[in-house]
């Protein structure tokens, strides 16, 4: 049985990618229509609906018989007047034709030319609408189209997904009116899909988007025009945006923004920006719609399997080699998604330690600004088309078959833990020994990315590491916070240098500006000159870890501010007046430390931490050894 991995996108550095992206994508919309069993009948009903101009070009994925001829381009053409053609190998796609796929073959597309490919199983299965799909996603961008009609089993629901990804429109066909409905069934499950239809209303939906300027005008100069930099109703939408969850996208990449924003507007069938914006204040679940959008979910199992294996080589060695025995490995993966990333650095890891697992304790956090995408990633269910990317060996050692699809095993899910995380405002994990954060940069502009590095640098350990994606890279002033290790495979290690870490609390300022605009009225508290707000977030910040599960904040007069936590073994009232000054209530054995370790961190750059160990403390009798540590932040006022 041969067994090929799905065709990858070419990776260019990340200024490069989206004007090569652009100059490679057709200008138009290239429809590609995925069926199984009773798809013959899906198709042709689909056809018989379409006008005979739209603009778009659509590709027919069937699966067919590897050993007889087909007879499905002849069978289709009597369904409509659109020309109709079975594809040979270096075909170039054009408007207002139908092409379908030989039998016996895979199909990819590449700079808008089909290619055929020898016929590839997994696992004794073919998945050749999976395979079209993640490359017409790669290939075409936003032009792409992806349909999915009758068929059982899940083949498509990985390619609607990577469509939508990349900006892309997607389609399913409804329960009731599909044969099977197996594959659309499992693609409407992930949420990926954005229209539920019978084929002709499917038909009809694609003649009314074919009309809208998104889908007519794709050209970045073109975009620009219908969204021009400074429009006022793109701040409104921001403003709305983070008025309802409290992330500001200002300084995303603004071409990704905008793309998002013209295709919900091209769903709803909505022409101009001041009607979208009406439209998000009087439907407060579009705004919700938009916020996912935005967030884009695009991963897959051991993606560029070539950077886990390097992990394998390069990274554990050197992390285990370095590792206190009492210590757990910590891996890290921000803008997590739905947990895939997470649970390939999870299997990697078991691998690599083979028998030594169960003297080994380890960790995993993935965090997302998505609440639906964490809630998929603790599930860990998964559509039986992930044995594309996973091979026969881990999908029977690390998951567990269930209906429609795998299981990430439970060993595994206890080692794994998912969050909601705003990476640039949220407080980060700490004594991380490796962060794989690929993909996720190249969305983010410039002033955010400065700002991702020093957080990143002081979540590592010393030696820790940091993965990035392939078109993604260490620039300005943060090559000062890392070295690189692999540049083929964008792996960079931690060097031992003050982060610079600086707390200037932007999105408290952008949540305050929204509750002001919501309500009138000003709602944060202030004490000292200094919100409060901003000292919550600020000691989170610190605080989240495993290793500080019990912590104060003092001021500079050392009186405790806030605690987390059951102090009582660290701190009590001391008899008399009542006094939270800090050294006046530390436990007999852990004054001396406690105001040494203080002074030292005074004495310590901004965000650095100043570590006292084996301190000996007494407790009802009982002499117990307790760690310190001590950070020293600012907490900068809005006014």
């Amino acid at each position: 049985m041969n067994r090929r991995a799905p065709a990858k996108a070419k990776s260019y550095p990340v200024e490069q990618r989206e004007e090569r992206q652009q100059l490679r994508r057709a200008s138009f919309p290239i429809v590609c229509v995925g069926a199984s069993a009773g798809g013959l009948e899906a198709f042709t009903q689909l056809l018989k609906a379409l006008p005979s101009r739209t603009g778009m070009a659509y590709v027919l994925v069937q699966h067919l018989d590897p050993t007889h001829e087909s007879a499905l381009a002849e069978l289709l053409a009597r369904a409509t007047e659109l020309p109709v053609r079975q594809v040979t190998d270096a075909m170039p796609v054009e408007p207002d034709r139908v092409y379908v796929i030989p039998p016996n073959v895979d199909m990819i597309i590449s700079q808008g030319i089909l290619r055929l490919t020898p016929r590839t199983e997994t696992r004794g299965h073919h998945m050749p609408i999976d395979r079209f799909l993640r490359s017409l996603a790669a290939d075409q961008g936003s032009n792409a189209i992806g349909v999915i009609l009758s068929g059982t089993a899940s083949d498509g629901t990985l390619g609607l997904a990577a469509i939508k990804g990349e900006g892309g429109i997607t389609f399913a066909q409804d329960e009731k009116s599909a044969k099977y409905d197996g594959m659309p069934k499992s693609a409407i499950a992930t949420g990926c899909v954005d229209f539920v239809l019978p084929p002709e209303a499917i038909a009809k939906e694609l003649a009314k988007i074919c009309e809208h300027p998104y889908v007519a005008h794709s050209r970045p100069s073109q975009i620009t025009d219908l969204m021009p930099e400074g429009d006022p109703h793109l701040k409104t939408i921001l403003l709305w945006l983070r008025m309802a969850n409290k992330i500001d996208f200002s300084d995303y990449k603004p071409a990704t923004v905008k793309r998002r924003i013209l295709r919900r507007m091209t769903l709803h069938k909505i022409e101009k920006v001041k009607e979208y914006v009406h439209f998000l204040q009087h439907h407060p679940a579009e705004v919700e719609a938009l916020y996912e959008d935005i967030l884009i979910h695009v991963t897959s199992f051991f993606r560029d399997s070539g950077a886990f294996e390097a992990v394998k080589t390069e990274v554990f060695p050197t992390i285990l080699k370095h590792r206190s025995p009492e210590e757990p490995i910590r891996i890290w993966v921000p803008g997590c998604s739905t947990g895939e990333e997470t649970y390939s650095c999870a299997i990697s890891l078991l691998e690599f330690l083979g028998d030594r697992r169960a003297s080994i304790p380890i960790q995993l956090f993935g965090t997302d600004l998505s609440q639906t995408a964490i809630e998929k990633a603790r599930a860990g269910t998964y559509p039986e088309n992930i044995a594309a990317d996973v091979s026969p060996e881990r999908l029977q050692r690390f998951f567990a078959k269930v209906e429609g699809g795998y299981r990430i095993a439970k060993t595994i899910r206890d080692t794994c833990v998912f969050a909601r995380q705003n990476l640039l405002q949220d407080p980060p994990f700490s004594r991380i020994d490796l962060i794989s954060c690929r993909n996720v940069l190249i969305y983010l502009g410039l002033v955010l990315q400065k700002r991702v590095m020093p957080i990143f640098h002081y979540a590592l350990r010393p030696r820790g590491f940091l993965m990035l994606g392939s078109s993604e890279g260490i620039m300005g002033t943060a090559s000062d916070l890392f070295e690189l290790m692999d540049r083929k495979h964008k792996i960079y290690c931690r060097k031992s240098t003050a982060s610079g870490l600086h707390f200037d609390f932007a999105a408290s300022r952008y949540s305050f500006e929204a509750g002001n605009i919501a309500s009138g009225k000003e709602t944060q508290q202030r004490e000292g000159g200094v919100h409060l707000t901003d000292l919550h977030k600020e000691a989170d910040r610190l605080l989240l870890t495993k290793y500080s599960p019990v912590a104060v904040v003092i001021n500079d007069d050392m009186e405790v501010l806030e605690s987390r936590g059951h102090v009582g073994l660290y701190l009590e009232l001391a008899p008399g007046r009542a006094s939270f000054n800090v050294l006046k209530m530390a436990r007999e054995g852990l004054l001396f430390d406690l105001q040494s370790a203080i002074n030292e961190a005074k004495k310590e750059k901004e965000g650095v931490p100043v570590r006292k160990e084996n301190v000996q403390i007494e407790r009802n009798g009982e002499v117990k050894d307790v760690n310190l540590e001590i950070t020293a932040f600012k907490v900068i006022s809005n006014r």
